[in-house]
């Protein structure tokens, strides 16, 4: 009975065995509405910026927890904190 479609008790659609699942949503994903890019398979609605919501393009996002952010977004919430990261003039030497 393993060759028979299940359905997720919070879903009413058909999920084929075997399909690939988004990785925000969960649903099946079909060729026609696939992207890949940060680890994993999404809708094309659903590859979007977690935080800002933009769309994304395959290979120009950033992945942390299981979910995609544009560079902006990747990094405001996971690069360098306080002062002085930027290197600058400050850091330059005259002799």
């Amino acid at each position: 009975m393993s060759n028979r479609p299940t359905t997720a008790p919070h879903e009413t659609s058909f999920i084929p065995p075997g399909a690939d699942r988004c990785g925000r949503c969960g649903k099946a994903v079909y060729a026609a509405e696939k992207r890949v890019g940060g680890g994993g398979i999404w809708h094309k609605t659903c590859f979007n910026c977690a935080t800002c919501h933009k769309m994304l393009e395959s290979g120009v996002e950033c992945a942390a927890d299981n979910e995609v952010f544009c560079k902006t977004c990747y990094g405001r919430k996971y690069g360098p904190k306080g002062v002085g990261f930027g290197g600058g003039a400050g850091c330059l030497s005259a002799e």
